[in-house]
């Protein structure tokens, strides 16, 4: 298979689907083409989004891959066209020394987050081998030179390719090790609790609790009492954490589909005394989770899907979230106040509005 028939068949199932997205874009084929040739080499990727970069490398005579998807979703979707392609030859791994250990070429999809890049910097050049060649690719629209002041942190050389079909390549050699600053943690003042955020740095707003998460909290006052809650799209646990915080026998059980949100949600329910009560699990929506089994459900959903403003994720998460709840049970969701959930909302059970401004909205719905 070549690579360009292994692109066109490539899918972002189960990811959502739409027209304006797709499964790989320029900047995964200039990246392959950047990292030059890969025959019989062991190959590192950080960021593959469905395979394109993994399956590519392998297609253009990788050896191996390890690889690193931060979405759960996104390592099934490369599972998915793994299977379609015939390939095997590739490891998914945590974002660990595992995955970068002894390296000499790492391909990287680059995070839209720069702390999120300043994090597999500074794993790569902690661990992989002194002659590492770093390729960190994106879409030129999505890059910065904060990127370029990132990788120059932890690397001696950064140089940056030509642009080509809207795309550019970063590349990077000459690691530094140092010692690692990432997971970080702040404490808040959260609504008149005090609670410790730790964050990796893929986790959204870092270990700052972000307006729209702390616009639901002001509203914790108002919330109906339940034994068990779960905090779906957890991020980095801010919301489970104090509500559990506030509440000394409640149960927090929180999911998310990324593994930075994951291990940062778990760390931040250990540093505020919370480990037996709060549980975290990786996974993509509430699967797993039994229709009508909640009476609560936070939610604090996302608006884009990488790059790109959409409302598909939330959609979704809104509607497994509903499937979850127990006749009378209840979802509080917090919202951009400028995008369309409340249609979906009212569809889905009935729903009263407890705070607008001109940022967010604050809903719960009734099952």
């Amino acid at each position: 298979m070549t690579q360009d028939a292994l692109f066109a068949s490539l899918s972002r199932h189960p990811d959502v689907e739409a027209d304006n997205l797709f499964a790989y874009d320029s900047a995964d084929a200039l990246i392959l083409d950047e990292a030059g040739d890969l025959s019989g080499l062991g190959v590192t990727v950080v960021g593959d989004r469905y395979g394109a970069l993994t399956l590519g490398a392998l297609v253009r005579g990788a050896r191996h891959v390890r690889v690193h998807q931060d979405s759960i979703v996104g390592e099934r979707a490369l599972l998915g066209n793994a299977g379609h392609a015939g390939r095997s030859e590739f490891e998914q791994l945590p974002l660990a020394s595992s995955l970068v250990s002894d390296a000499r070429l790492v391909l990287v999809q680059l995070p839209r987050s720069l702390n999120a890049l300043e994090e597999i910097a500074e794993l790569i050049a902690a661990h992989a081998h002194p002659s590492v060649r770093v390729v960190a690719g994106g879409r030129v629209k999505h890059m910065s030179l904060g990127m370029n002041d990132v990788l120059a942190r932890s690397f001696d050389t950064v140089q940056a390719s030509r642009g080509v079909r809207k795309a550019r390549v970063l590349h990077a050699s000459g690691p530094r090790a140092a010692a690692p600053t990432w997971p970080r943690r702040e404490t808040h003042d959260a609504g008149g609790t005090q609670v410790t955020v730790v964050a990796h740095g893929a986790a959204f707003a870092g270990a700052s609790i972000d307006i729209g998460a702390q616009t639901l909290i002001e509203c914790f006052s108002q919330m109906p009492e339940a034994p068990e809650v779960i905090d779906l799209a957890c991020g980095t646990g801010v919301l489970g954490a104090t509500l559990a915080l506030q509440r000394p026998q409640l149960l927090v059980h929180a999911f998310d589909a990324s593994a930075a949100a994951v291990d940062s949600a778990r760390a931040s329910a250990e540093s505020n005394g919370l480990a037996e009560r709060m549980s975290v699990t990786r996974a993509d929506g509430l699967e797993g989770v039994a229709s009508g089994s909640a009476q609560l459900v936070l939610l604090n959903p996302p608006f884009h899907i990488g790059a790109t403003v959409h409302t598909g994720i939330a959609e979704r998460l809104i509607a497994d979230a509903m499937r979850v709840l127990a006749p009378g049970g209840e979802l509080w969701c917090v919202w951009n106040s400028h995008l369309g959930y409340r249609g979906l909302l009212d569809s889905l059970g009935q729903t009263r509005q407890i705070v607008r401004n001109s940022k967010f909205t604050v809903t719960a719905t009734r099952a």
